[in-house]
């Protein structure tokens, strides 16, 4: 047998199709687990893999989709999946087909959000993907295929487990939604930019949607990937008949769509849910004639964050640098003092002043560098969806930030030292990232700009030993002070114009450095700073708070066409005028660049996050005392999820404030703002859920408020809410539960995989006007339309609301439900429009 990797280099890879509604067709009753198939069925799982073989397909998925620890028991998991292994290739042996022939370990999704969305830590996930890895590797696949994943951090977490623990070849595949993106907010360039970081063998989407709504997603994926690229459509959208789930896109249709995916350049092809084999077989006859585009390396210099990739190369890069406590007295108190909502403020700030990418650097000798640094980022990518450059001289700080991080990062940083790049390098072959180089050495900093291109040469040398291409390394020619050499700024600038114009690399400056001891630095710095970019500067570490900065910033970009129609330096340039023009003269001192504190520039990030009002909340994160500061506070707070600011802000209003009012008049209309912005693809998952959390901060407040004065609490009703029976994924249930609870709604969580019969108990016992049903898996539907039946019968007077990936509005309706909700803020939407005003 050709050994999968060099098989696929070649040739067109035919994967296999859906497994659910077959094994429907054969028997699987509704909230059965599929997986334990492989144990009391083992004959079915065998002819379905080898009716897919006989189809054609190159690689036949284990029937191991759920099976993980938090399912089943390390023995039963054990023997499931070498059962699941052992069927698959029986089903190889069995068929007729000629083709090579792969097994792969199908791995799904946990289906829970990862902390601090949810309540999985980062570690726990990846050690419950890395035991079925290791089940599978043993047992004998060929590859790992992650696939069917809605979330980015849930995603890292399986790769890293599946790379850790086998030295199989890896895929990662993710589920898009109608908007192109997962539900936790990813784009299919984030993800690439982190897969490849990561090193997967192969890339791309299956499942939610059919093969026309995912092409542009498709399209992506072939413009961004250099790595192959797989794509598995589900066969269109399902409907409900005779409680069965059928799709409706023919072989036909569906072959035909796919094979102009192959035209397009994707090499691995198959189908997700509602295809068979017969779709598989019709696909490789429509295909068969394709000749494979070869994979080409798109060149592109990219990070990323949990929703967005920046790339680095045409449009200069901005990088906030205020999260840094060198000269900041204040900062380095709040690192001292663990004052978290304080640096995620410096961090919020400079996003809205234009910032693309923050640097973040906790490094003071009073803290633990590694547990600050982890925990700073993880609640930065909380707040905020730009992408981060960690900054740190500490390998093990730099590690566990690099291992949690959401995204592909920039790391600050390595240099010509050769201690420092084999201890750093290896970091960035396991998770990836763009890599700042410092042109320096064991010498020092050069004083020519000569020998700062020899160092940048030599740093090219080594990272290329570590298969670290030249597209991910950043060169920083060090700005040095003009106030202590007089020559230092053209050696920057030539050592940045050498290694631009003849290495071909991107170049990167802390800008500020250059003016340091001088009387209005700004000015000094803004002129560098142009001077800079005139010479091929990719990106700039400094104060996006800085009025005289952004202006540089903005009329560069406007003179060399990188701002259509000057749409950008009109939006912006008016208030920088009138920001400057208000900044008082200063003295010279380490302290005076940029208006430290004050003179903010204003603007708006390239994410397009919802706006808020900078002075609303004070340096302790409450407005001060002031009425109307403080309600102020308590909004911006709850829309930019400061948990600690918004019960602040709260306890200081109740003092003078009755806690209705506070409610309806301050946290409801914030909580509307942030849905609005998720309903509008304006903010995403991971921003709504941090808003209700700092929300349910706040209500904890009103609820100890209103405990003290002995009322009784008002609520706007019951609400009763589980996922189906056989169905173990509940994010979706839980970010509605958590939704609901912040709007006034008495939520009975039934949890997970919950039989009918209890629905509908709980339903009778507490009198509930509302039930929300969540299904993920196509094989648990019609647990779903069972549910309805039984509560349409017993429980008449419930509206039903259903939500999860394989529905649609017409399936909604045919199973009987009174509202199909598209996401969490549709279910609130249509509860309130029900529920009326609060008790």
């Amino acid at each position: 047998m050709i050994k999968l990797l060099d098989y696929m280099r070649d040739h067109l890879v035919y994967l296999d199709g859906g497994t659910g509604t077959l094994l429907q067709e054969r028997g699987l009753l509704p909230g059965e687990e599929p997986e334990r198939w492989n144990l009391t069925h083992p004959e079915e799982i065998a002819w379905i893999g080898r009716a897919y073989y006989d189809a054609g397909s190159n690689i036949v998925l284990t029937n191991t989709l759920g099976a993980n620890s938090l399912n089943f028991s390390d023995e039963e998991l054990s023997r499931i999946v070498f059962a699941a292994v052992e069927n698959t290739r029986r089903a190889k042996e069995l068929s007729a087909g000629a083709q090579e022939k792969y097994i792969g370990l199908d791995i799904g999704s946990l289906g829970k959000l990862l902390k601090p969305y949810g309540d999985l830590d980062f570690e726990e996930a990846v050690a419950i993907y890395a035991r079925t890895v290791r089940l599978g590797a043993e047992a004998g696949a060929d590859l790992i295929f992650i696939e069917t994943m809605n979330d980015s951090y849930d995603t890292r977490a399986a790769v890293l487990a599946a790379k850790e623990n086998c030295t199989l070849p890896v895929f990662a595949s993710n589920a898009y939604g109608a908007d192109g993106k997962l539900m936790t907010g990813a784009d299919p360039a984030a993800m690439v930019a982190m897969l490849e970081g990561l090193g997967v063998d192969a890339l791309g989407a299956n499942c939610s949607l059919g093969p026309k709504e995912l092409k542009e997603v498709v399209s992506e994926y072939l413009r961004t990937a250099s790595v192959l690229v797989l794509v598995k459509p589900n066969a269109g959208l399902p409907e409900s008949k005779d409680g069965k789930t059928y799709y409706n896109v023919d072989p036909e249709e569906f072959s035909e769509d796919v094979a102009e995916f192959a035209r397009m350049g994707a090499r691995l092809i198959g189908g997700c849910c509602g295809t068979t084999p017969e779709y598989i077989r019709r696909l490789v006859e429509k295909t068969k004639d394709i000749v494979p585009r070869p994979v080409t390396d798109k060149g592109l210099s990219v990070i990323s964050s949990y929703t967005h990739a920046v790339t680095f190369g045409k449009d200069p890069v901005l990088i906030g640098e205020r999260i840094n406590p060198t000269g900041k007295k204040r900062f380095k108190e709040a690192l001292r003092n663990e004052e978290i909502d304080y640096i995620l403020k410096e961090g919020l700030r400079q996003e809205e002043n234009g910032a693309q990418v923050l640097d973040v650097n906790v490094g003071i000798p009073e803290i633990d560098e590694p547990v600050l640094l982890k925990r700073v980022c993880e609640e930065l990518q909380a707040v905020t969806a730009l992408p981060l450059q960690i900054d740190t001289t500490d390998v093990i700080a730099m590690e566990g930030a690099l291992r949690r991080y959401n995204g592909k990062a920039m790391i600050n940083s390595v240099n010509g030292k050769e201690a420092v790049m084999r201890e750093i390098f290896p970091l960035v072959k396991k998770y990836g990232g763009l890599v700042v180089c410092l042109t320096l050495d064991e010498d020092g900093i050069p004083e020519r700009a000569e020998k700062r291109v020899e160092i940048a040469r030599h740093i090219l040398e080594v990272a290329a030993e570590y298969g670290i291409a030249k597209k991910d390394l950043i060169f920083d020619t060090l700005a040095m002070a003009v106030s202590a050499d007089d020559h230092a700024a053209l050696s920057t600038i030539e050592a940045l114009r050498r290694i631009s114009t003849e290495l071909h690399c991107l170049t990167s400056l802390g800008v500020s450095n250059v003016s340091f001891g001088l009387p209005n630095r700004e000015i000094v710095s803004a002129a560098f700073f142009n001077a800079a970019l005139e010479n091929g500067l990719s990106a700039a570490i400094l104060n996006p708070n800085s009025a005289e900065m952004m202006k540089t910033y903005y009329a560069f970009r406007a003179l060399h066409g990188l701002d259509p129609n000057y749409m950008d330096y009109i939006e912006h340039i008016g208030r920088l005028a009138a920001v400057s023009a208000q900044v008082p003269a200063q003295a010279p001192g380490p302290s005076a660049e940029s208006g430290a504190e004050g003179g903010a520039a204003g603007g708006r990030s390239e994410a397009g996050k919802t706006s808020y009002n900078k002075e609303a909340i004070h340096s302790d994160g409450t407005g001060g005392d002031d009425k109307q500061a403080l309600q102020q506070a308590l909004q911006q707070a709850i829309l930019k999820g400061l948990k600690e600011q918004a019960a602040e802000a709260a306890r200081k209003l109740l003092e003078t404030e009755e806690p209705l009012s506070v409610v309806n008049e301050q946290i409801i209309p914030a909580l509307d703002t942030v849905g609005q912005g998720f309903e509008k693809n304006t903010i995403f998952l991971p921003q709504l859920l941090m808003s209700a959390e700092a929300s349910r901060k706040a209500f904890e407040e009103i609820r100890r408020k209103v405990s003290e004065s002995g009322k009784q609490a008002s609520g706007r009703g019951k609400f009763v809410i589980a996922t189906v029976h056989g169905d173990v994924h509940d994010i979706g249930k839980n970010i509605v539960k958590l939704l609901l609870e912040n709007y006034g709604f008495e939520v009975i969580d039934l949890g997970k995989d919950v039989p009918k019969e209890r629905v509908v108990e709980a339903v009778i016992r507490e009198q509930a006007p509302l039930v929300g049903l969540s299904a993920l898996m196509t094989t648990t539907v019609p647990a779903m339309e069972k549910t309805i039946q039984l509560l349409r019968k017993e429980a008449p007077w419930a509206r039903v609301i259903v939500g999860g990936a394989v529905l649609t509005q017409e399936y909604a309706d045919k199973i009987g439900a009174d509202h199909y909700a598209k996401d969490a803020m549709a279910t609130v939407r249509y509860a309130l429009e029900l529920g009326g005003e609060k008790e």
